[in-house]
């Protein structure tokens, strides 16, 4: 049996596949079409739609031989409620890398418009108004980075030249990096007075759903400013409402909760609150990534090596 390789963007555009010739396999154009380019029960590697998080789960019912999912996002979250399905022994695999520079360059975007005033400045150049006054800086200010894998360290990076007093870094355990020490999230409580920023980059897995709650705000200071380009749900919108809507703190969020956000939801009108539509990772960067990240990983698996990147395995 000929098995298939199912690609969501076409193997002819991928520098660097296998070829196919006298191989085994065969290459499957599929990027969430009403109808499956084949028998889902020959796939053996399948590649999910990018951001098409209900289409993703169609096939996995009768995907009985499939040994790899790759997801060409960094979270997981929208394939998980899928793997109760499949056999024992199935690698899920992210993208980590593909999104890191893009995400971070978005967090950066986000945190300095939000404390420099630019969307009052734009509302003002519409209104043909000089909106002049002084406003928050970066520069000698904390920043907590709640979740530091490898899209929490590329903000990081991006952090270095704008002189911030201090970089506090939390993630699931304790570790120790290049550039300081990383506290695991039974601490996070504790390090909330002294930020002035908090970026949140952190997976949704059970554990950080709805970690973001009315306590985790209160305790941040004054005048701080929450960045959300993680998921939506890791913060508890009412609870969000409530303290924005107090003037107390303020919010930059790419991701939201709902998503996407419907029209008249109060999120949109809330004071302080900055919101981009989830674009952290929609940027000329993703295509020759994921290209790349799509040619490594089947390479590997084809020849019978380990695939990298893998988030769980199915039991």
């Amino acid at each position: 049996m000929t098995a298939d390789i199912w690609l969501s963007l076409p193997a002819d555009e991928i520098e660097g596949l296998p070829s196919t010739d006298d191989a085994g396999f065969r290459y499957r154009f599929w990027n969430g079409g009403p109808e499956f380019p084949a028998d889902p029960a020959d796939c053996v590697f399948y590649t999910v739609p990018y951001l098409q998080p209900g289409v993703a789960l169609r096939p996995l019912p009768a995907m009985t031989s499939v040994q790899v999912i790759q997801t060409l996002s960094a979270g997981i979250d929208h394939v998980e409620p899928g793997l109760s399905a499949l056999h024992p022994g199935v690698r899920l695999c992210n993208a980590k890398g593909v999104h890191d520079a893009s995400t971070a360059e978005l967090a950066l975007t986000l945190l300095l418009a939000s404390l420099r005033g630019i969307p009052g400045f734009v509302r003002g150049q519409d209104a043909e108004e000089w909106r002049s006054g002084f406003y928050p800086a970066l520069a000698d200010s904390s920043v907590l980075i709640v979740g530091y894998g490898s899209i929490g360290a590329a903000i990081e990076d991006r952090l270095a030249p704008f002189e911030c007093a201090r970089v506090a870094r939390i993630a699931r355990s304790a570790r120790t990096t290049a550039r300081g020490e990383v506290r695991p999230f039974t601490e996070v409580h504790s390090l909330l007075p002294d930020a002035d920023v908090v970026i949140l980059s952190t997976p949704l897995t059970e554990d950080t759903r709805g970690l973001v709650d009315a306590e985790f705000l209160a305790r941040m200071k004054d005048g701080a400013l929450l960045v959300n380009v993680a998921r939506g749900p890791v913060v508890d919108t009412k609870a969000l409402l409530a303290e924005v809507g107090t003037g107390r703190i303020t919010a930059a969020l790419d991701v939201t909760d709902p998503e996407p956000l419907p029209p008249g939801h109060p999120l949109w009108h809330a004071p302080g609150v900055l919101i981009s539509p989830h674009v952290g990772g929609s940027t000329s960067a993703f295509l020759p990534r994921a290209k790349k990240l799509l040619a490594a990983q089947v390479g590997a698996f084809v020849a019978g090596e380990p695939v990298h990147n893998v988030v769980l395995t199915t039991e």
